[in-house]
């Protein structure tokens, strides 16, 4: 996912989120490497322009940026926390092998789902959105 830096400005500010180099840097990391990253991908990542970037500071910023709604934590089978800047409603394709995570849209399962739950009629119970991770493996790994 290609974004400016205008752009990743707007978003934080959007959050009011104060914008600061090290921000920036995360997101354009999160951005730019448009894999679902680990923490450590983005230090790496990050370390290649700003090698004097504290790891506390890149977990404290990963934290705060889930706070404020701008990217989102996605957790595999082996306990790996990873990290997802794109915010539409999409699922994930997950592989058991290689521990890669694909996007996956498909509005027919997204209206699929709405009606299934719709018809269950949840007591107490209000659905935000649905966010699946499919399992299985790719033939590329």
């Amino acid at each position: 996912m290609e974004i400016s830096a205008a752009e990743i400005k707007n978003r934080l500010t959007e959050k009011e989120l104060k914008v600061t180099p090290q921000r920036m840097a995360i997101l354009e990391a999160i951005y730019k490497l448009n894999n679902h990253p680990t923490a450590e991908k983005i230090i790496d990542y990050i370390r290649q322009k700003h090698p004097n970037i504290a790891t506390g500071t890149v977990y404290k910023v990963l934290e705060t940026l889930v706070e404020s709604g701008l990217i989102k934590k996605v957790t595999t089978d082996k306990d790996i926390m990873r990290y997802d800047g794109i915010l539409d409603g999409h699922h994930h394709l997950y592989c058991s092998n290689c521990d890669l995570i694909e996007d996956y849209h498909d509005n027919e399962l997204d209206e699929l789902l709405k009606k299934y739950f719709e018809n269950k009629n949840l007591p107490g119970f209000t659905i935000e959105e649905f966010v699946l991770q499919i399992k299985g493996s790719f033939n590329k790994c």
